[in-house]
């Protein structure tokens, strides 16, 4: 044990000896966490609207309304014909258009179907998807108040005889993020994206530093167990990770307002379960590269493609099964599930299990072999 804590101690005074590293450590994680709560979100506002109405109706002009009232969408100005349609949507004055044909109101009073056509800007796919969201309410309410408005009339017109139709009714309730806020869901990714990213690099550089300032030599002939001097590196990245994880939470909870439902406790061991995962990592990186260039290379080649398959920004179930099967040796997926279950749905021990152990033998795994590729070249 003591010399492994003579090797946290050598390694402490290497990183903080850069006060440059310990801004980076410390200070450049809460800009990225302002920089993905705020610019980063799934929300769509502010829609720029085109609208086409040739039916010129009290009807048509409700429609309209009733869309940009809805808060979503912009009018951005009406077009006439199909030409400015094209220019509008190739120029990005609009996001959408909406057509209202000639005979809309006529169409809805005769009892016949009305079809409203919707032209989106596929070039944003996911602004579209959305976009198509808000207006398929915004018509199905819009349809509802012409027909409670008819059956009003038809009323009326039977002397004040009641007169109701069959309708259904949907209660929708969102459970554990109510409102839908983009900050709940992308801080505890950004907890676990900016861990992996700062432990990783620093690890990978850990052994290749040796190397290049020749100490690497005089490591070896000591008595030091290769286990020992790797579990000495790992140390101190995992404690400046650790203060790295209350740092973000603080900021998560005082600013963004996020809720930890779940155990605090259960969160700090999930938190050091993967940052052991991810120093193993780094260090098997370490082992392998030459110098410090090649380490961080080779982890910023590793970390974009864990980010980007760890469910961190795309659902891993939209993904090709062979691309699923490889999120399987990711331990950035397991964490997220239990770092979101644990802050949002306050889930436990029973429930998150499973990922805790997958963590866990991707951890061991990997520092059995940083310690194998160790021995090899010293």
């Amino acid at each position: 044990m003591g010399r492994i804590l003579q090797m946290t101690r050598k390694e402490f005074i290497q990183v903080f000896r850069d006060m440059r590293m310990v801004a980076i450590l410390f200070v450049a994680p809460i800009l990225q966490l302002f920089i993905f709560g705020y610019a980063v979100t799934t929300d769509v506002r502010n829609i720029s609207l085109a609208v086409m109405d040739l039916d010129h109706s009290s009807t048509s002009r409700a429609m309209v309304e009733a869309v940009v009232n809805s808060g979503y969408f912009n009018l951005a100005g009406a077009v006439e014909n199909d030409q400015q349609i094209e220019r509008t949507l190739v120029r990005g004055l609009a996001d959408v258009v909406l057509v209202i044909p000639q005979g809309y109101k006529t169409d809805l009073e005769s009892g016949r179907r009305a079809t409203v056509q919707i032209l989106l800007d596929g070039g944003e796919s996911n602004s579209a998807n959305v976009a198509m969201g808000y207006l398929g309410k915004i018509f199905a309410a819009q349809g509802m108040r012409e027909v409670q408005g008819r059956m009003a009339a038809l009323s009326a017109m039977a002397g004040g005889a009641q007169i109701s139709l069959p309708i259904i009714t949907t209660e929708v309730r969102y459970r554990f993020n109510p409102e839908l806020r983009s900050s709940w869901y992308m801080v505890p990714g950004v907890l676990a994206m900016i861990l992996m990213i700062t432990v990783m690099m620093l690890s990978s550089m850990a052994i290749t530093r040796e190397r290049e300032v020749g100490t690497m030599e005089q490591l070896a002939v000591t008595p030091i167990k290769p286990w020992q001097l790797l579990a000495g590196k790992m140390l101190p990245f995992a404690i400046i990770g650790m203060v790295n994880v209350t740092l973000i939470l603080i900021v998560g909870v005082g600013h963004f307002g996020l809720p930890i439902v779940g155990s605090l406790a259960l969160l700090y061991f999930a938190a050091l379960t993967f940052l052991f995962a991810t120093l193993g990592m780094g260090l098997l990186i370490s082992t392998m590269a030459d110098t410090q260039q090649q380490a961080l290379f080779v982890s910023l080649l590793v970390n974009l493609p864990a980010i980007m398959l760890s469910g961190f920004m795309f659902p891993i179930e939209n993904m090709p099964y062979s691309i699923q099967l490889l999120t399987y040796l990711n331990p950035m997926r397991y964490f997220l599930v239990i770092v979101r279950s644990i802050i949002l749905k306050g889930a436990g021990w029973a429930v998150l299990a499973p990922q805790f152990g997958m963590l866990a033998v991707l951890g061991l795994a990997l520092f059995w072999l940083a310690s194998l590729r160790f021995r090899k070249t010293v």
